[in-house]
């Protein structure tokens, strides 16, 4: 009591009021309900509306089909198939004893014979340029090209000669740099299979590498991957190395199998290290020693042979203006053009420098896998692990340090060219290749300037062309005709199987009058892929797969088709 009032007692406000806001924002949205039954279901919760047409009878059906995401921020089902999916691949092809592709074929007698035409066909084209006979150069090429169409119909691959015949080629030296160790040299066999190692008691081992390659040091950095001095930390360096790394990469894999002398087979995933540098991890088939994998990890550069890029001649409140009339840049003031891409390569001298050169750090690792390992199961989830999330969002972000860090090396990815068709080189004075209005340093929509992926423009899975002698549609193949088996032993075979009849796919654009809400295609596919699982379990239930049938824990059913 004071002054004789009643002092008011606090609300209990632990609880929420029936029929309140906040009682009421408490209740799950029944589109966040669909969306996680279809998750838990694997089924795309981003599901595109196909018109199916039977061109025999001329019923049409739309069915839902998968967007084939593979960044879980868009649809994590999709997105944790793919990565299954690449899983498969990557164990398929580590431990090979055979060779996994065959040779081709002998040419038969007929593409012999169009080969012997093509080559009589290529001399007369020659003599009538020679002549200046520009009909005859025309009926030439018209014959070449239905003696190539002739020979693709017989399944030879390729062309016997390309279409394009003047090809200029701007050239550099190839003579290695003087900071840059020499590297053995030998034959490349075309075998990709490692060498065997017989223990003491008989057993015979065929050991893979499991390798690791990152970087070079931009500056000192903390345990969480910041910076320790912000300000001399090399942000430009950093984001250079990051968009030319896939080059880099390249490099040494091709040095790799000239030290070895052998085709080696790699599968490759990037992800970033905790500093944002790209990191990269590799199944590689078969052995190689340590020191000659830092011998040639320390031996391979890659030098870019671009412009000079450092000094900023046109700020943002100063830039080049388009010209209609010569279909280039000319600068604000004096109204000259810019030097165009060719002639700014021209300009680059024999003594000239290369305006970057990117190696790797000295963090190299290489550790011994086995196919019968423990840990094979293990180190191909470690290498795939990341591939669901933008390079940005592997590492969680909770410090201001971490959160200034990104933002700094986001704003030098944004200003660094990206390729020469870049607008970010009217920045440094030079016209891009393919020049055209409306360019604005600073906007360029190439991959390697956008947030998630961190510089790196190319790929994050990086596979050699012999690891397993399949693609990745080879590989949804073999999980289709995994299925198919798992069915047959019931006799059920899908609803939706349209095989020997002639089907047209129509993919049914925003705003069209027959595609469904998104909501109904959404229930339509669960309501599927339950009636699908039910089938599968059912044949599961009834006995043991056929003959070469995948085992249930290394392949899910297929996504929708």
């Amino acid at each position: 009591m004071t002054d004789g009032q009643a002092i008011p007692l606090p609300l209990d406000l632990t609880g929420d009021r029936p029929g309140s806001r906040a009682a009421r924002m408490r209740m799950p949205l029944a589109r966040h309900v669909v969306e996680t039954v279809a998750a838990e279901n694997g089924v795309c919760v981003r599901p595109l509306a196909m018109r199916r047409t039977n061109l025999t009878t001329g019923e049409t059906e739309i069915v839902p089909v998968a967007c084939r995401s593979t960044l879980a921020s868009k649809c994590p089902p999709c997105a944790e198939y793919a990565r299954k999916l690449r899983m498969a691949q990557c164990a398929a092809g580590w431990h090979l004893d055979d060779e996994p592709l065959p040779d081709p074929d002998p040419p038969g007698d007929e593409a012999k014979i169009l080969v012997q035409l093509r080559a009589d066909l290529e001399a007369v084209r020659t003599d009538a340029a020679t002549r200046h006979d520009g009909g005859q150069v025309t009926e030439a090429d018209m014959l070449i090209s239905q003696v190539d169409e002739r020979l693709a119909d017989l399944g030879v691959r390729g062309k016997a000669a390309p279409d394009a015949r003047d090809r200029p080629r701007r050239t550099r030296s190839t003579k290695r740099r003087q900071d840059a160790p020499e590297l053995p040299r030998l034959p490349v066999d075309r075998r990709t299979v490692g060498r065997t190692f017989t223990a003491p008691d008989g057993t015979v081992w065929r050991p893979s590498l499991f390798l690791t390659l990152t970087c070079d040091s931009y500056g000192r950095v903390t345990s969480e991957g910041t910076p320790v001095d912000p300000d001399s930390y090399d942000y430009r360096r950093a984001a250079r190395d990051a968009i030319h790394f896939p080059k880099l990469l390249d490099r040494f894999w091709q040095n790799l199998r000239r030290a070895v002398g052998w085709d080696v087979q790699y599968f490759a995933a990037l992800e970033p290290q905790r500093r944002l540098a790209p990191h990269l991890h590799a199944a590689v088939r078969g052995t190689i020693p340590r020191v000659l994998l830092r011998q040639v990890a320390a031996a391979t550069y890659h030098q870019v042979w671009w412009p000079a890029c450092d000094q900023v001649v046109y700020s943002t409140e100063r830039l080049p203006v388009w010209d209609d009339v010569t279909g280039g840049y000319l600068d604000p003031d004096s109204r000259t053009p810019l030097p165009t891409w060719d002639d700014a390569l021209d300009a680059i001298g024999e003594d000239d420098e290369p305006a970057h050169v990117v190696r790797f750090g000295v963090q190299i690792r290489a550790d011994g896998v086995t196919a019968n390992s423990r840990n094979t199961g293990k180190l191909i989830g470690y290498l795939t692990k990341y591939l669901t999330k933008g390079l940005d969002a592997c590492h969680t972000v909770t410090t201001d340090a971490q959160r200034q860090h990104v933002d700094r090396l986001a704003d030098a990815l944004r200003h660094e060219p990206c390729a020469p068709t870049c607008a970010n080189w009217l920045r440094y004075g030079v016209q891009p290749k393919k020049p055209r209005a409306g360019l604005v340093p600073g906007r360029c929509t190439g991959k390697a300037h956008r947030r998630e992926t961190l510089g790196f423009g190319g790929r994050r899975v990086l596979v050699s062309r012999r690891w397993s002698g399949k693609t990745l549609t080879d590989h949804r193949e073999d999980r289709k005709e995994w299925l198919r088996r798992q069915l047959a032993v019931l006799g059920h075979t899908p609803d939706d199987d349209t095989a020997g009849e002639q089907v047209a796919w129509q993919l049914l654009r925003p705003g069209d009058p027959a595609a469904p809400r998104r909501e109904h295609l959404l229930l339509r596919a669960i309501a599927d892929r339950h009636r699908w699982r039910a089938q599968l379990d059912a044949a599961r239930t009834a006995g043991p797969p056929g003959p070469g049938a995948l085992p249930a824990t290394v392949s899910d059913p297929p996504r929708a088709a």
